[in-house]
C-alpha cells in the first residue's frame, strides 16, 4: 500500500486544485455581422453593439 513521505501543505494543496475552477472567456455575437467576440471589445471588422466604430483603411 502506498504511504505518502510527509504531508502535503495546504498551500501545495491549492495549487494543486488551481486549475479546477478554470472558465472559458466570455463571447458575444454582433447583431449586424454574427461575428464572435470577446465581450466589450469592437469585432474585427470595427463593429460594437451593431454600430461601425472603426473606420476601414478604404474609408
Amino acid at each position: 500500500m502506498a504511504v505518502q513521505q510527509s504531508k502535503k501543505s495546504t498551500s501545495r494543496r491549492g495549487m494543486h486544485r488551481s486549475h479546477d475552477f478554470l472558465t472559458r472567456p466570455a463571447l458575444a455575437i454582433e447583431p449586424t455581422t454574427g461575428e464572435v467576440h470577446l465581450r466589450h471589445r469592437v469585432s474585427p471588422t470595427g463593429f460594437y453593439r451593431g454600430k461601425k466604430v472603426v473606420k476601414d483603411k478604404t474609408e
